[in-house]
Order: structure tokens, then C-alpha cells, then sequence
């Protein structure tokens, strides 16, 4: 079996969207925790704040098919995708980590590049995973989040639980 941690995020519908994706999570993967939900600003543009968390999750699927089980998810949810990154959505769910391994082959890319950039990712994964390693540094969550610059995405924690 694999561990992997992904990244849940919503600022359309977001509560409704990320208990879709808790259900959809859970219903086809071992879902081993999913961290407290955060609401912080968009970042990138203007629009409504987003809701997000991360969920750890254990599978003997392969990283690819992982991957495709989160597209459907998306799908469920309504999700387009545009030609920007930074837009609002319905539903963005991240392959953050999977086990220690590297894979930068689309449409796969583990770990994500910026698992180290964002507060919305980088704290909850240190919560709920504060001794998992990241297989590019080998430092583990909790001393890339002891080292964070918080700047202008702060995150406030929310009573909705998935």
C-alpha cells in the first residue's frame, strides 16, 4: 500500500464541493486523515476566498491512477478548466505526495513543485504529516513550516469538517 497527501481546495460552492470530494475520497480510496479546513485569500487574482485542506490518503493504485480518479472527481463537481492558473473553481484537488517518489512525467508530477509555496498546502500537511519527508529536500513538513514566511495568505481555520 501507498501513502499519498493531497491538496483540496474550493471557492465556488466551497463548502458543498469539498464534502463532495471528502465523500467521492472516501468512497474510492482508504482515506487515512484529512487535516482541519482553512479559508485564506485567492492569490493571483480577484475573487472569492478559497476553503481548503489536505487529506492523506492510502491506495495500492498507481500514482497515474490516482491522477485519473481525481479527474473524475473534478468532473463530479462541475469543474472547467481555463487558461489561467489562478481563477475560481468549483473543485482543485492536488497530487501533493506519493510515498518518496519523484515523478515529473505528465500527467503526473510528485511531489508538486510548489508543496513548499503556499500556506493553504504547506500548513495543514505539516499538521497532519509533520514528520513526512519531502523526497526532494528530505526535511521533513515541520521544518519547511517552522522556516515559512507567512506573508499575506493567512489562513483561519473553519468548523466545517469533512
Amino acid at each position: 500500500m501507498s501513502i499519498a497527501y493531497l491538496g483540496l481546495g474550493s471557492n465556488k460552492k466551497p463548502e458543498q464541493n469539498l464534502r463532495l470530494c471528502a465523500r467521492e475520497l472516501r468512497r474510492r480510496f482508504s482515506v487515512l486523515t484529512i487535516s482541519p479546513v482553512y479559508r485564506n485569500k485567492a492569490i493571483g487574482f480577484d475573487g472569492q476566498d478559497f476553503l481548503n485542506a489536505v487529506a492523506c490518503i492510502e491506495t495500492e493504485q498507481s500514482p497515474t491512477e490516482v491522477w485519473q480518479q481525481l479527474e473524475e472527481i473534478h468532473a463530479l463537481s462541475g469543474r472547467e478548466r481555463g487558461a489561467s492558473a489562478f481563477m475560481s473553481r468549483t473543485l482543485d484537488i492536488d497530487l501533493l505526495l506519493y510515498d518518496d517518489l519523484i515523478i515529473d512525467e505528465p500527467p503526473v508530477h510528485v511531489p508538486r513543485k510548489d508543496v513548499l509555496d503556499y500556506a493553504f498546502v504547506l500548513g495543514p500537511l505539516a499538521e497532519i504529516a509533520p514528520d513526512c519527508v519531502h523526497p526532494g529536500t528530505g526535511r521533513p513538513m515541520r521544518a519547511h513550516w517552522a522556516e515559512f514566511e507567512h506573508g499575506p495568505e493567512l489562513l483561519t481555520k473553519q468548523d466545517l469538517v469533512l
